[in-house]
């Protein structure tokens, strides 16, 4: 029998953004991926905005991403442990993943250690400098009075409502210029004062849709996973060393 001993992570899926056409391609493209690491996967993180919309009612999820579910209700009964970060775009998942997946829910940053190799994982929105009126944002959308609100609204507008918003809110990322993703990468900037206080082997984030590999000093190193709308890239852990990877596309 194969030996799990990898740990993969991924990010930015927005299943679901582009349309119905776009986003089953897309779909088709992750289950792929999936598939091709199932046979060695120790531990999955999908590090936030897997979908571009997400939220729980009591009794209503949004529609579709069937495959995507069988997908990893395969890997779990596997044994690979699942874990799920909360995204700018998905912030509300609740408990539903947490029943039928058995997948550890991450609303923040997860730190931890495998082979000696310390890892600080979070989805990346909130972080570093400036964006004050995101952080001040993102504590409404994240209070309970918040998510109480808008469970009050019938999911046939409220999904409309937030679909827009969504679309609203990746145009505008996309519209942000950061000609010299090195020393101005405003997570570089947060990953350097992070390890003023503590060390770490690895930083990994999702968030900027750019793939990125940055040695922070002699030992350390921001890894940006990038998205899977254009470029389609993961990283995995083969208990010495963490690498960006491209799927099914060149670098």
């Amino acid at each position: 029998m194969p030996v799990r001993d990898k740990l993969y992570f991924a990010s930015d899926f927005h299943l679901g953004a582009g349309g119905y056409a776009n986003s089953r391609i897309r779909e088709d493209r992750i289950v792929r991926w999936l598939d091709s690491i199932k046979h060695d996967a120790a531990e999955l993180f999908l590090v936030g905005d897997v979908f571009d919309f997400w939220f729980e009612y009591r009794s209503v999820i949004p529609k579709g991403y069937i495959r995507f579910f069988g997908k990893l209700a395969e890997l779990v009964d596997a044994g690979v442990k699942l874990y799920l970060f909360k995204g700018n775009h998905d912030m509300w998942m609740f408990d539903y993943f947490e029943k039928e997946l058995g997948a550890t829910i991450i609303s923040n940053e997860l730190k931890l250690e495998r082979n000696g190799k310390k890892f600080f994982i979070h989805h990346g929105d909130g972080l570093g400098p400036g964006d004050n009126f995101y952080k001040i944002l993102k504590n409404f959308f994240r209070s309970p009075f918040c998510q109480w609100l808008f469970a009050r609204i019938h999911p046939n507008f409220g999904v409309g409502i937030a679909n827009s918003w969504s679309q609203h809110s990746r145009d505008t990322h996309e519209k942000q210029e950061n000609p010299k993703p090195g020393e101005q990468e405003w997570l570089v900037k947060f990953c350097r004062e992070e390890l003023e206080t503590n060390f770490y082997d690895y930083l990994v984030f999702g968030h900027r849709h750019l793939p990125l590999d940055i040695a922070l000093n002699d030992q350390s190193r921001y890894i940006n996973l990038g998205e899977w709308v254009s470029y389609f890239t993961y990283a995995v852990f083969d208990g010495r060393e963490l690498k960006l990877k491209y799927f099914e596309k060149e670098a």
